[in-house]
């Protein structure tokens, strides 16, 4: 237990930690200290000295409060408290000659800034700044910068904070961006013109306190007033960060990070944050029919009734629940499929996870333990990738002294690692420390040795985390949308296909498939009937995150054209087949849902899992491989996105640049 040490702070004693900075002990008492450079998140670069405080009986000056600690603080003259005030008329003439100093050279642009309305400079403009300058000479104007297609920079307003460096170097592993030059000279630029190479950059928007750093693609588009927003969860990864969904009207026009300590902190990929404008293009606004090899438009009694027609008539009938399906779709699939005699299949990409035993298909290790872990070990997994911001998390660790080895493919994951080998031999004959985490990514669970990969993971430490790549996954495993046999045994010989969304399969000629889903992605060119269904966006639903978090989606808007709920298609369809579904509103199916898998109702929360470690099994010689190609392509909304196609592009270009020589 750390040392607790008492301080009056505007007249009231608290207790706090003694290793607490005066800017978070003032937190704790409830006053709020103004400030452009600190950030709970970040370590403290103590440059914007806007959050000045007066420590009585310390030196005649104002002291920066995010730089010293309530233990350097003397004891009154017969061992009083030590007394802070954050009001006196010292600190608010010092704070309006910081404001003063920071107004020099900004632009005052706000009419025209990004930024204007949400800009932490404006807000503190207003409770220290005055209404004139006394600075007569030429404003200092620098250069904007290029950092690629999602940050769009506006340097002459940077007040050299430096919290985009410090979040680039210390959060996402990249080193590129620094200050150079003195005095009027000093400006934030990055190394040699480079652009940042992270798939977390788009953070340094959201901490910039000015409006040096803006979104390109949101630029010029809405103000801040005009959005509602809605505080939802992300689906593409299977992290579950939670997200605000600004909207215009019916328009998607920005996505943002809320903070959770429990999964994202207060970070969110960039898949993440620009994904939205994928939500316009491509979309399914109407039912279709294929008739003479063509798709044609068609009402839904129409469609209905010819995926009725085809379910009816069917000899062996399968269903296939996609990455982005919420939890309550994937259960009236199951009751629809399994009530004709069916059966339904969550585990598109082959994963030879048991659907039987939790805690070998999520594990039993919760996202907030990462940070303090002492060792990891990573099986065919590229965290960067299938999960950025959990990267991050290790990487925190890493900072922090711990080891990470890695079995499989050679990556960069922004922190040293110890590379054990890419075959399932290195992995045989690992030795490892007690304390380790062990992650297991799907891509060490896609060859048919599989589940003996997960056996062994388990008996590694008896710690182990599964890291999958699809948000759906998790909650359609806990439903039991499972297949004896997997991929291959539910569509082997089945003559009508249920395709709910599930776009990353190949169905060969012959069955009759019926896609539901929101974009024209594979799965809705194979399809020969369309029934067009709601983005995540756009319906409430449960999803349940790679650690085995039941969350809460809500509805941020409405789905376009005569697109419907999921939950609510499948119903209908239940009615036209004449085997109708025993629910009428979400509310009944989460009813039926819940009795039948008691945690989903624990939302928000961590379910303990029983540990049932899986059967030892023979391992193969395969070497291991990853399960996402394309960070940026991983789904119908991201392949769909004109942005994610850039980026993705970018990439690759960059991969494939020639290196000089050494």
């Amino acid at each position: 237990m750390a040392e607790l040490r008492k301080i009056i702070i505007d007249d009231q004693e608290i207790e706090v930690e003694g290793a607490m900075t005066l800017i978070q002990a003032c937190e704790e008492a409830g006053v709020e200290i103004p400030r452009f450079c600190y950030h709970e998140r970040l370590s403290i670069a103590g440059n914007c000295r806007m959050c000045l405080v007066e420590v009585v009986g310390g030196p005649p000056k104002p002291a920066a409060s995010c730089a010293m600690q309530v233990k350097d603080l003397r004891p009154g003259p017969e061992g009083q408290p030590p007394v802070v005030k954050t009001n006196s008329p010292m600190v608010k003439k010092a704070r309006e000659g910081v404001m003063e100093f920071l107004l020099i050279n900004h632009p005052l642009d706000c009419p025209i800034c990004d930024q204007g309305g949400e800009c932490d400079l404006q807000d503190q403009a207003m409770a220290y700044g005055v209404d004139f300058s006394r600075y007569r000479e030429p404003k200092r104007a620098t250069e904007d910068l290029d950092l690629g297609p999602l940050v769009e920079t506006h340097m002459t307003r940077c007040i050299s904070c430096t919290r985009c460096v410090r979040f680039t170097t210390e959060v996402a592993g990249v080193h590129v961006m620094g200050q150079t030059g003195r005095g009027e000279d000093a400006e934030i630029t990055t190394y040699l013109g480079e652009i940042i190479d992270s798939n977390l950059q788009g953070n340094i928007i959201d901490l910039c306190p000015v409006g040096a750093l803006v979104s390109k693609p949101y630029a010029f588009t809405a103000r801040p007033w005009e959005l509602t927003k809605t505080e939802t969860i992300d689906v593409m990864d299977a992290l579950g960060s939670s997200i605000r969904v600004d909207c215009k009207g019916r328009e998607v026009m920005r996505i943002l990070p809320r903070n959770h300590d429990g999964t994202n902190e207060e970070w969110i990929s960039d898949k993440t944050r620009f994904v939205w404008d994928g939500l316009r293009r491509q979309r399914l606004d109407r039912p279709y029919i294929r008739e003479n090899g063509k798709l044609r438009a068609a009402t839904w009694p129409e469609a209905l009734g010819k995926a009725a027609e085809a379910i009816k008539g069917a000899k062996k009938l399968s269903g296939l629940v996609g990455d982005l399906a919420p939890v309550e779709a994937a259960y009236a699939l199951k009751g629809l499929i399994e009530g004709q005699g069916g059966s339904v299949e969550c585990r598109t990409d082959k994963a030879r996870l048991p659907a039987d035993n939790r805690s070998a298909y999520v594990g039993n290790v919760a996202v907030e333990e990462l940070d303090t872990a002492k060792n990891f070990i990573l099986i065919g997994t590229d965290p960067s990738v299938e999960a950025p911001v959990l990267n991050a998390r290790i990487r925190k660790a890493w900072i922090n002294g711990a080891d990470v080895t890695v079995v499989g493919p050679k990556v960069d994951l922004t922190y040293d690692y110890t590379h054990a080998g890419t075959d399932r031999a290195a992995l045989d004959g690992l030795k490892v420390p007690e304390d380790a985490i062990v992650i297991v990514g799907q891509g060490a669970l896609q060859e048919a040795d599989g589940e003996a990969v997960l056996a062994t993971a388990q008996a590694l430490t008896g710690r182990m985390l599964v890291l999958h790549s699809a948000a759906a996954r998790v909650g359609a495993l806990d439903v039991g949308a499972v297949t004896e046999g997997g991929l291959d045994a539910a569509i082997d010989g089945a003559d009508v296909i249920y395709n709910l969304g599930a776009d990353e399969v190949e169905i060969a000629d012959g069955p009759f498939v019926i896609y539901q889903g929101s974009h024209g992605d594979r799965g809705a060119h194979r399809a020969d009937v369309i029934l067009p269904g709601a983005a995540y966006t756009e319906e409430q639903g449960l999803f349940v995150n790679t650690e085995g978090r039941p969350q809460l989606a809500l509805r941020a808007g409405f789905a376009p054209g005569e697109a419907k709920e999921n939950w609510a298609i499948l119903r209908a369809l239940s009615g036209e087949i004449g085997a109708t579904l025993p629910y009428d509103s979400i509310v009944q199916l989460r009813q039926a849902l819940v009795k039948d898998v008691q945690h989903l109702k624990k939302i928000d929360q961590v379910p303990e899992n029983d540990w049932q470690p899986l059967p030892e099994a023979k391992l193969g010689k395969a070497e291991f491989r990853l399960a996402v190609k394309d960070f940026h392509l991983t789904n119908p909304i991201a392949r769909s996105s004109e942005l994610m196609a850039e980026l993705s592009a970018n990439a690759k270009a960059r991969a494939n640049q020639p290196m000089a020589a050494e």
